[in-house]
């Protein structure tokens, strides 16, 4: 994530300063949070990754989000707007620290930094999370499977500086990410590969057209 402020003080204030930041510990495939029952949280992903997923009232699964290690998440970025539940889930060991955003309404017995100035940082937060959605939005209107990936691995190239970078998710949950069939998906990855478009070794890819 980037920002105008120093993100590490800005976590290293919110874990150690105030005393309304809770600390959790999850396991693989747990749910850190949903967005329905617990509003107004604001999360960080202290280590392990997650992803916010979403499941219609078919049961159907789309992950809308994958966070890493300082990831800032939680429904106060996030409107629901629908009643289809959107959960947090573990993709590994997670440590979590969750702050409830009502309280900057109530003055910290602390006195911290955090709490001061987290209404200022808010709306950056909230500016580059919107930006985050609007990159994904881009990415599921592009109308064939072969668009969807080379765009999904175009940004995460972009991300990483580099032509060579790692997928964060199974091949399974990509599919689900992107919103495609898996196994069409497979079939393009194959020919992607077999037309020198991308090199594959396991999560790892290397664009070769760049």
């Amino acid at each position: 994530m980037t920002t105008s402020f120093n993100i590490n003080e800005f976590i290293y204030d919110f874990k150690n300063c105030c005393n309304k930041v809770q600390k959790k510990s999850f396991n693989k495939d747990e749910t850190i949070t949903s967005y329905i029952r617990n509003r107004n949280q604001f999360c960080i992903l202290i280590s392990g990754n997650a992803d916010l997923v979403r499941y219609d009232l078919n049961g159907n699964r789309t992950i809308i989000e994958h966070f890493s290690e300082s990831d800032i998440f939680g429904e106060v970025f996030y409107s629901i707007t629908t009643n289809n539940e959107l959960l947090v889930e573990a993709k590994s060991k997670c440590e979590v620290l969750i702050y409830n955003y009502y309280d900057i309404h109530t003055k910290c017995t602390k006195n911290c930094k955090f709490h001061q100035t987290l209404s200022e940082y808010l709306p950056e937060l909230i500016l580059n999370k919107i930006t985050d959605l609007n990159m994904r939005v881009e990415l599921l209107t592009k109308r064939t499977t072969r668009d969807k990936l080379l765009g999904y691995f175009n940004l995460l190239s972009t991300k990483a500086l580099n032509k060579t970078f790692k997928i964060p998710f199974s091949l399974t949950d990509l599919a689900d990410y992107l919103s495609v069939d898996r196994s069409a998906m497979m079939r393009e990855l194959k020919l992607l590969k077999d037309e020198n478009f991308i090199n594959k070794n396991g999560k790892e890819i290397t664009l070769l057209y760049k």
